[in-house]
């Protein structure tokens, strides 16, 4: 990809971010049940902010979601209110800093397996698992580290807070997983790359 085309998708990808962090996901049931008892939505219990990091690199691929992501975590640490609770450097003491660290292998790991060939519905779908992975992986790795340096002010047991951040939220992303592979597959159908 030519580096213009990767800012562009940066910069969309920090925007979608942003947004995506206070946006909830959620699902409607399937269309033949809307005749029977019209349209009911359901809370996934997440928002669209990891589906943002892996709609970048699947349309943008490994340097704009990277290039998106660092911005992003820079914006937050430098008292822009663009995290779930704020910005600022006390972020670098919540449990759930790691995610957010998370996102910049999480996105380059997608953006790398997603433009390595053709786009074809599988290929996105395992790019964002992956992406997904690492996201968690990172995450997972600095609960462990704050949580036995005493970076954290935990009242929960390490377990009890890796299932909190990392095991809970999991059905969840799985439902974003699948929007974002099938949204990324049809837009760059559409987009001829």
């Amino acid at each position: 990809m030519t580096p213009p085309f990767e800012l562009l998708w940066a910069i969309i990808g920090v925007l979608l971010t942003i947004g995506g962090t206070f946006l909830p996901a959620f699902v409607a049931d399937p269309i033949w049940f809307w005749q029977q008892r019209g349209v009911q939505v359901y809370s996934l219990g997440v928002t669209f902010q990891i589906g943002a990091v892996l709609f970048v690199g699947c349309m943008g691929g490994k340097s704009a979601a990277i290039i998106s992501q660092i911005a992003y975590l820079a914006m937050g640490l430098t008292f822009f209110p663009v995290f779930s609770e704020g910005g600022g450097l006390d972020y670098l003491n919540q449990p759930t800093f790691g995610y957010l660290l998370g996102f910049i292998p999480g996105g380059w790991v997608c953006g790398f397996l997603a433009l390595k060939s053709p786009p074809k519905l599988e290929l996105l779908s395992w790019s964002c698992l992956w992406g997904l992975g690492a996201i968690h992986t990172v995450g997972i790795a600095y609960l462990i580290f704050g949580y036995f340096n005493s970076i954290f002010d935990l009242t929960i047991t390490l377990g009890e807070a890796i299932y909190q951040y990392s095991l809970a939220p999991l059905p969840g992303q799985f439902g974003v997983v699948c929007a974002i592979a099938v949204l990324s597959y049809i837009l760059r159908g559409l987009m001829l790359y």
